[in-house]
């Protein structure tokens, strides 16, 4: 048994804790939960059955991790999986889901931040190092990639796409996809530009900016990105546009990019 565990905290007798892991007052750890090292779970937090999740990752008090889907289908015997990485955040109130289909997955990446009363649903796959701020909500099956800021009270519909590097103003409401790289909000919404203070961050900076600047204005002119430079952007563009989109695409403010 882990060491750190307060007396009122119940882990169900099946699960394994490494040594280092902390268990917070009247906290709960179900059957079948497989952890890394270093978790902390808060007072009251609760991880539920059928969830794995890494090394490091922090659960506030009343975060819940691997509830059954809110979807009038499912059956509660279904054996399915919510998996988390490594060194994320879960704020207080944040809850995710396990997956809808037998033997599915809800994932979640690594290095991520979960502000709270956050939620995500089940069958989503959320990347690495994305941010969701305060009572952001998103439906089943949303893909979120790598390094997305979700501001405020955003809400997204199910099957919607959020494309890596993208900025969603708060109280945004999306119910198609979000294009990699940019900044969108506005009622309906729609893409402003391009996510400057992001991709600055990340280094995408110089002739890779240029680059993703003259890819986005073609695009907002509905022109083909052949006569641009293929750099790693332009690739991981190209290749999420490729995909078939089950919601459609959200378009532009008639703004410059």
């Amino acid at each position: 048994m882990a060491q750190n565990i307060h007396p009122t905290a119940y882990i169900a007798p099946d699960v394994s804790l490494p040594e280092d892991v902390m268990v917070g007052p009247f906290a709960v750890i179900e059957s079948g939960v497989e952890m890394g090292r270093a978790c902390q779970i808060g007072a009251h937090a609760v991880v539920q059955q059928y969830v794995k999740m890494g090394n490091g990752n922090i659960l506030h008090p009343h975060a819940v991790l691997g509830g059954l889907p809110q979807d009038v289908s499912f059956k509660p015997e279904t054996v399915s999986w919510l998996e988390i990485g490594d060194n994320n955040v879960f704020r207080e109130g944040f809850t995710a889901h396990r997956a809808s289909k037998e033997n599915g997955e809800t994932r979640i990446g690594s290095g991520c931040f979960f502000m709270n009363n956050s939620h995500v649903a089940h069958d989503c796959k959320i990347g690495n190092n994305t941010i969701f701020a305060n009572n952001v909500a998103i439906g089943g099956h949303v893909e979120v990639g790598d390094r997305v800021f979700m501001g405020g009270s955003v809400v997204a519909h199910q099957f919607c796409r959020i494309g890596s590097y993208a900025i969603v103003q708060g109280t945004t409401g999306l119910n198609m996809d979000v294009i990699p790289f940019t900044l969108i909000g506005g009622r309906p919404a729609r893409h402003y530009k391009l996510n400057t203070v992001g991709l600055r961050r990340a280094g995408i900076t110089g002739d890779r900016y240029n680059v993703l600047s003259a890819a986005f204005r073609l695009l907002k002119n509905k022109q083909s990105l052949d006569s641009l430079e293929e750099t790693e952007e332009l690739k991981q563009l190209k290749a999420w546009l490729a995909v078939k989109s089950k919601r459609g695409v959200h378009g532009f403010v008639d703004i410059s990019i």
